[in-house]
């Protein structure tokens, strides 16, 4: 017998548990820096758990770390709990019907990231106590991934400064590694003020701030042809000056992410925007003052985790659906376009099927079209040997941050797929505490990458971390 075979029982023992922790988080959804509730549920699980608890690591009220065992290497398994503005929906309903409230919803899954990662350190924990191994492992619960880029902050306060390996995952429509390439980003806000008058009896005394944001975006559009391909500019405004045409607007506010493929490249465009801003309070004779909300750094590979990581899903097969999940996938997937289905499938480069669930186990380095998003968990594999799984929980085709995920949930196919990403996660956690040859490479791999480009905190010296920005 394997011996991922008992670590995969002492999931099973907890699943039951977790599963409806996930359901818990997902009825209360919460939005960067105030999950209040979802961070209590999950302290109060590592507590009932056994796991000795530290509360607001790095300074943040909703982060937490559990730990459990004694001595020997020190394995992090990460989770989230964040969800989305304007993403409420009804669970387990193939049609758009937002719930009453104030209008937030899981839809990138975060519910099943969190309680999935900590079961699969639950099961580490009884699976050290049952060998009687030396080792530790712990549960980090991370906040606002959606843009807070909390574990950003998290990795320059030393939070995990001696930890030897990070594992984490994503739900996904299909089971995968992820690969490791994402999006470094910086999320800034550009603040003009000027000067208010009366915009039909003096207008020649006004100088708009509202002018001011346009002709920047006007600029920054025209940077876009002269930026590197994979590099992406967003923005929104926070404030538009008031409500009042009649009056000169004096104050106006811009928020950008900026994104590119690496570090050196993010900051390179960020100063660019930052010109265009300046540019924009020149012509308009307004002032300017511009901050960093928040950033995060592209992902480092790690290969041998990455090949011990896939070798425990390839172990596990596709996750366990059955008709009744086909069914509601084919029911999600009536709200979706052709192109929806078939990106999904170019994305993580397999080939078109009519399956509506996942059903095979996507190969290791598999080369799909390359659409990055970013995340906080680059900042991590900066800082550790990192690998993060797909967990296969929705159907395939359904896009990000919509209301099809948030429907998607809480379904059986949901709670399938994170007890089975479950089991790779804890199963890797096993295979590195059990062989010092597979910590050995890893560590002396993700050594090699940070000689070659030396790890630098996107984020500025003293920036506090941004705890009233879903407010």
């Amino acid at each position: 017998m394997h011996n991922s075979e008992a670590i995969w029982r002492h999931v099973e023992e907890h699943a039951a548990a977790l599963v409806a922790l996930s359901d818990r988080v997902w009825e209360m959804p919460e939005l960067n820096f105030q999950e209040v509730r979802s961070a209590a549920e999950h302290t109060a699980m590592l507590r009932a758990q056994g796991f000795r608890v530290t509360e607001g690591i790095g300074g943040i009220p909703t982060a937490m770390m559990g730990e459990a065992g004694e001595g020997g290497p020190v394995i992090a398994i990460l989770g989230e709990y964040d969800a989305l503005p304007g993403l409420s929906q009804e669970a387990g309903v193939a049609e758009h019907r937002p719930r009453p409230g104030e209008g937030a919803g899981h839809g990138c899954g975060h519910n099943l990231l969190g309680a999935g990662a900590l079961l699969a350190a639950t099961a580490v924990k009884d699976w050290l106590a049952a060998e009687g191994r030396p080792g530790r492992v712990r549960y980090y619960g991370c906040p606002a991934e959606e843009g807070g880029a909390a574990k950003t902050f998290m990795v320059r306060d030393g939070v995990f400064s001696d930890v030897d390996v990070a594992i984490t995952w994503h739900p996904g429509p299909f089971v995968s590694i992820w690969e490791p390439v994402s999006l470094a980003i910086q999320l800034l806000d550009f603040t003009f003020a000027g000067k208010a008058s009366h915009a039909a009896a003096a207008p020649h005394l006004g100088r708009s701030a509202l002018d001011a944001v346009e002709l920047m975006n006007v600029g920054v559009n025209y940077l876009r042809e002269h930026m590197p391909s994979d590099a992406r500019v967003h923005y929104a405004y926070l404030d538009a000056g008031g409500i009042a045409p009649n009056v000169v607007q004096a104050g106006a506010t811009v928020r950008y992410l900026v994104r590119a493929a690496d570090l050196p490249g993010l900051l390179d465009l960020a100063a660019r925007v930052e010109k265009i801003a300046r540019g924009a309070a020149l012509m308009t004779e307004t002032q300017v003052a511009s901050r960093v909300v928040s950033a995060m750094s592209n992902l480092l590979a790690n290969p041998p985790l990455e090949q011990a990581l896939h070798a425990n899903l390839t172990r596990l097969g596709p996750p366990p659906f059955d008709a009744e999940d086909r069914a509601f996938a084919e029911a999600i997937r009536a709200t979706l376009t052709r192109e929806d289905i078939v990106s999904a499938h170019r994305r993580f480069g397999v080939p078109v099927t009519d399956a509506p669930l996942c059903d095979t186990i996507v190969p290791l380095g598999a080369k799909g079209e390359r659409m990055m998003g970013s995340t906080d968990v680059g900042d991590v594999s900066w800082a550790v040997p990192t690998v993060q799984a797909r967990g296969a929980t929705y159907a395939i085709g359904t896009p990000g941050h919509s209301w099809q995920m948030t429907a998607q949930g809480k379904t059986p196919a949901a709670h399938k797929g994170m007890i089975h990403v479950a089991k790779a996660m804890a199963g890797t956690a096993v295979d590195v505490l059990r062989d010092p040859d597979l910590l050995a490479r890893a560590k002396a791999d993700h050594a090699e990458r940070l000689a070659r480009t030396p790890y630098v905190s996107p984020l500025p010296a003293g920036l506090a971390p941004p705890l009233d920005m879903a407010g």
